[in-house]
């Protein structure tokens, strides 16, 4: 598919589901990475990512499309265009637009694994829980001023 396509599917799309033109520019964006498309506030125009038509098809590429086209019909009609504004929650279940589009094929998320630190202050004893590191020549108790220690670092897989 060319951008001259994607330009018509948007514009047919726009018609069927909306019930209104789009008078602005549809372009694939090969820089889009984390997103299937995203639309334009300052030039009205609407980007794809084309790799979801390449690897999910064309099913997909028309959610996409209608959620695009949501942000732009609300946002020129001064309406709630974000995705937390009830008016775009319900334009979206209207035209059976998807909140989220599918994730790519291979690009899953990799978590960190989990882990916590536990330090003790050497003089009044108490425990300090901590996601990051701390430097204990650096820092000391909040309570009392004392040294910290490192006591051990929990996994929690």
């Amino acid at each position: 598919m060319e951008q001259a396509e994607l330009q018509l599917l948007v514009e047919k799309i726009s018609i069927e589901s909306f019930g209104k033109q789009f008078n602005h520019q549809a372009s694939f964006n090969p820089r889009l990475r984390s997103t299937g498309g995203r639309y334009l506030l300052g030039s009205h125009n609407i980007e794809i990512n084309k790799k979801y038509l390449d690897e999910l098809g064309e099913k997909e590429l028309i959610g996409i499309i209608k959620h695009e086209l949501c942000h732009y019909h609300l946002h020129l009609e001064g309406k709630g265009y974000q995705h937390k504004d009830q008016d775009f929650k319900k334009l979206l279940k209207k035209t059976g637009a998807p909140r989220f589009c599918t994730q790519l094929p291979g690009r899953e998320v990799k978590r960190a694994v989990k882990k916590i630190l536990i330090f003790q202050c050497t003089k009044c004893q108490l425990i300090y829980r901590r996601k990051r590191s701390i430097d204990t020549n650096r820092y000391v108790c909040g309570k009392c001023k004392g040294k910290l220690k490192k006591l051990k670092e929990v996994s929690l897989e």
